[in-house]
């Protein structure tokens, strides 16, 4: 237990990885991205999948991928992707999901 406490002390001051500084969160994303879609006349979708996409990853920069899809859902028939920067959680692409 002591070591624990050690390591727990160590540690605490240490950047957390899966939270860098410089980025939003994916909830975030999610948030934005409903937020620009209601502004663009999409109202009621909900949140179904956000994905990180790296640069060379389908396009020439990191961004976050959101999909929305209409409620109740439609099977991904009225689904819409919102593509939003990673670093400040810009609008990149507001386009149908590929199949």
């Amino acid at each position: 237990i002591v070591l624990c406490a050690i390591l727990f002390l160590a540690f605490s001051g240490l950047e957390d990885p899966s939270r860098p500084k410089g980025r939003i969160l994916s909830i975030e994303a999610g948030n934005r991205a409903l937020s620009i879609a209601a502004e663009r006349g999409l109202r009621d979708y909900s949140v179904v999948h956000v994905a990180r996409a790296r640069k060379g990853e389908g396009g020439d920069e990191d961004r976050w991928v959101v999909l929305l899809d209409r409620v109740p859902h439609t099977r991904l028939d009225e689904a819409v992707v919102v593509e939003l920067g990673v670093e400040d959680g810009r609008l990149l692409r507001l386009r149908k999901p590929k199949r």
